[in-house]
């Protein structure tokens, strides 16, 4: 019983581990411009090292806000809404 529940513990946080943040599941003719949504960011101040859409449908960024802090960001590309936020240190 316990090799059970060590096995599907396991299993649940493996399966966590590689879940995807969702944003989107809107047409992609109703995001906003990947430009300029970019260009909005850097007038807020943020430096900017990577972008892409990911598989969930995000814009993400990778790079450093106003106060210098590495971040990883996922917006939903509609709204241009944070759906989730990283600072590293």
């Amino acid at each position: 019983m316990r090799h059970s529940v060590l096995a599907l513990t396991l299993l649940l946080a493996s399966a966590g581990a590689f879940a995807k943040t969702e944003c989107t599941s809107a047409d992609r003719s109703t995001w906003q411009d990947a430009d300029k949504f970019q260009a909005q960011l850097k007038e807020q101040g943020y430096k900017i090292n990577k972008f892409q859409v990911t598989k969930g449908n995000c814009y993400e960024i990778y790079g450093f806000d106003k106060d210098g802090r590495k971040v990883e960001i996922y917006h939903d590309p509609v709204t241009g809404k944070a759906v989730k936020t990283e600072i590293h240190k």
